[in-house]
């Protein structure tokens, strides 16, 4: 394969909801560029882009798939993102480097809840966007519905470039109002004739070619001059505003294909290679300094590592795109992300799924892989001797599935972790937890369909039987009124001794609340005199405050880190039910010493239960960790969705609508969320998403409570 120079270079992602046709539709593109001799079908597991054993045994993609098509000329690199949300780490990554989206619609279906998610991340990311009418030919395709539903979701932005002659299973033309043309197929689609339109078509096709020249005009000053003058514009005069439209995000053109009999893909890619913008059409990328990199094949080598796999029968490959200059076979880089290690690029390949092919070099703007680098990862930048770029780590979403995982056979564990670590390189959306806490291994993900796939892989790639199971949750312990208590330790068994006696009172805490000078517990009445005060931020959240009020040297100063370590065992063990204690101020006031016996463990053991016994007189209570959730979802599965969310305790914080469809907005306890991905999409037959995020710990209702306590004790009598 020739060296693409960056002029030469378009990058594309391929997105769309599970079952739009992406898979399909990049089979037909290599097949139309003659990168295949016959094209590979989902249902047959021979797909270019489909090629992981997980992929075929579950028929849906997994992964970002790296493809690149040759074209008129020009190097089209396509990445095939997953469709279903639970993969939707690869369609970020995808996003991340590349400058032009392509959403695939279903027209059986119309905007679908991932086509209104892939749309969102393409606003974050300020990514031109195309929309694709696929599956034209299917009995319940609905053209004109999925072009409105385009336009009530995202705005009169959206402007047809074609419209079919007729949906449904005889369909086999399209009017193209950019070219002012018809486009028909055979029954084996491929190359179409291409004729005049037929008259009873031109009324609709001019009127629709106005709205395209006039959308195409509004993105240049020049060319509305142009077009009022003259009333129309020429093809390249389009395709030229049509470019700067898709950069500035001003128009979103819609194209019809159907991908599974290579019908429209020709014209398709002919649009791709000439009118959609190329590398350095679009803004800089920039570094972590804040400093703009311009894609200029002659500037510093510089490559953004956005994906790494262990693949069959190859090992680990690792995917990047060329951010500055040129990198050539057998180059030294350094990981800028990792220690400045030197890494040398013994191999450089452009690749189709599984297939890759040999290239002496790639310049700025291009996409390619490389194999046997000795410790670099996803998210790291390698740059050439002199070189300072670092790039910003691709950012994913918060996890909203989690289980506990151990390894089957006992003993395997540490072997586990190693798998673990790797899986979670290869699809940083698996998030692993080693949680002291809960004395559970945690992954965290997307969805169940996310987790399962990973099961699947360590069971069948790594040969480890592997259990899920339900992860504890996180519960806080905390008090909700003042309280006292003094202990004394004293311990005399031959030779010196151990003596300690605290006072101490403790009292719920809130940031920025005053210090009491006195506090009163039945007829008697304490005065405090603060000496010192220790504001803790505790590592699992909230505060712990330790005032020093000691007078009269009633407890010498040098024990008092050990009275505070003591409070700090019991404030990792809280007596209700285990769980990390929070948000506690507590103030030593008195003590007693001993001449000779007193020592520090002395008195970490009279603190220790002299806090224990004043937080269960303070009217301890539970907290749990209640979440923010959003979910979308359409107007007719939202009673559904609402009665199930008020069973799981939920708050609704607010409803409305967004896009055609309807957004809910709840804060839910995390103990209720265990199942709630399977939950949703049953309900909505796979056609609501959500999100969620810690928001805070609140208070256990009584009866919550009251279980969480006979389970607590119901264990230590087990392990007593």
């Amino acid at each position: 394969m020739k060296v693409y120079q960056t002029n030469e270079i378009k990058n594309i992602s391929l997105m769309g909801s599970s079952g739009s046709g992406k898979t399909t539709l990049i089979e037909a593109m290599l097949y139309e560029s003659g990168f295949i001799k016959r094209r590979g079908s989902v249902e047959q597991k021979n797909t270019v882009s489909d090629y992981f054993p997980v992929e075929m045994e579950y028929g849906y993609s997994v992964f970002p798939t790296v493809v690149n098509v040759e074209w008129l000329g020009k190097k089209l690199n396509i990445i095939d993102c997953p469709g279903a949300d639970d993969f939707i780490g690869g369609t970020i990554t995808s996003l991340s480097v590349t400058d032009q989206a392509l959403i695939l619609v279903n027209t059986q279906y119309g905007v679908e809840v991932g086509t209104q998610n892939h749309f969102r991340y393409t606003e974050q990311m300020r990514k031109p966007v195309i929309f694709l009418m696929n599956q034209l030919d299917t009995e319940k395709s609905d053209f004109d519905r999925a072009v409105e539903q385009l336009r009530e979701s995202f705005g009169p932005k959206v402007t047809l470039v074609q419209y079919p002659v007729n949906c449904g299973p005889e369909f086999n033309a399209v009017i193209d109002v950019l070219l002012m043309k018809q486009y028909k197929w055979k029954p084996e689609g491929g190359v179409p004739e291409i004729s005049e339109i037929p008259a009873e078509h031109m009324e609709k096709a001019k009127e629709l070619h106005n709205a395209l020249v006039e959308a195409a005009a509004e993105n240049d000053e020049g060319l509305m001059d142009k077009y009022f003058e003259q009333g129309s514009l020429t093809e390249d005069e389009m395709r030229t505003g049509i470019r700067k439209g898709l950069v500035g995000r001003d128009i979103f053109p819609v194209f019809c294909v159907c991908a599974g009999r290579s019908m429209g893909v020709r014209r398709l890619m002919e649009f791709l290679g000439n009118v959609v913008p190329f590398v350095d059409d679009m803004p800089n990328p920039v570094t972590e300094k804040g400093k703009e990199v311009k894609p200029d094949a002659g500037g510093p080598t510089s490559l953004f590592v956005f994906k790494t796999s262990v693949e069959p029968h190859i090992g680990e490959v690792v995917y990047f795109k060329v951010m500055s200059g040129t990198v050539h076979e057998g180059d030294d880089l350094v990981n800028m992300s990792r220690n400045d290690g030197k890494e040398r690029m013994s191999q450089l390949f452009c690749v189709a799924g599984a297939n890759r092919t040999k290239v002496d070099a790639l310049e700025a703007g291009d996409i390619g892989a490389t194999v046997k680098l000795k410790d670099t990862r996803t998210g790291n930048t390698l740059d050439a001797k002199g070189c300072d770029y670092v790039f910003p780590a691709i950012k994913y979403p918060d996890p909203k599935y989690r289980r506990a995982i151990k390894a089957a056979n006992k003993g395997e564990d540490e072997k586990l972790g190693e798998i673990l670590t790797r899986m979670h390189e290869e699809d940083p959306t698996w998030v692993i937890e080693q949680s002291k806490e809960l004395r559970q291994t945690i992954v965290h993900g997307q969805g169940e369909f996310h987790l399962r796939t990973l099961k699947w892989r360590i069971e069948n790639n790594d040969k480890m039987p592997i259990e899920y199971s339900e992860p504890k949750i996180p519960y806080r312990e905390t008090i909700t009124k003042a309280a006292r208590a003094d202990y004394r330790h004293k311990k005399q068994s031959g030779g010196a001794g151990q003596f300690g006696e605290v006072h101490l009172i403790v009292e719920p805490y809130t940031e920025g609340m005053p210090m009491p000078e006195t506090y009163r517990f039945g007829n008697q009445e304490y005065k405090i005199s603060v000496r010192d005060t220790q504001e803790i931020d505790l590592d699992w959240g909230g505060k712990l405050v330790f005032v020093n009020s000691i007078v009269g040297g009633a407890i010498d100063a040098r024990f008092l880190p050990a009275i505070l370590k003591g409070v700090m065992d019991r404030m990792e063990q809280g007596p209700l039910t285990g769980s990390y204690a929070r948000d506690v101020r507590v103030i030593v006031y008195d003590g007693k010493m001993h001449p000779v016996d007193s020592n520090e463990i002395s008195f970490r053991l009279a603190g220790r239960n002299a806090f224990s016994q004043a937080f269960k007189e303070a009217a301890p209570k539970v907290l749990e960790p209640v979440y923010d959730v959003t979910v979308l979802v359409p107007s007719e599965r939202m009673g559904d969705v609402m009665g199930d969310l008020q069973t799981r305790r939920a708050i609704i914080m607010g409803m409305e609508s967004e896009r055609g469809f309807e957004k809910i907005s709840a804060k839910v306890p995390l103990k209720e969320l265990s199942n709630y991905s399977t939950a949703l999409s049953s309900l909505s037959g796979g056609r609501a998403s959500f999100t969620m995020g810690f928001a805070s710990y609140e208070l256990c209702p009584a009866d919550v409570q009251d279980k969480l306590l006979k389970e607590y004790e119901a264990t230590k009598d087990e392990n007593e």
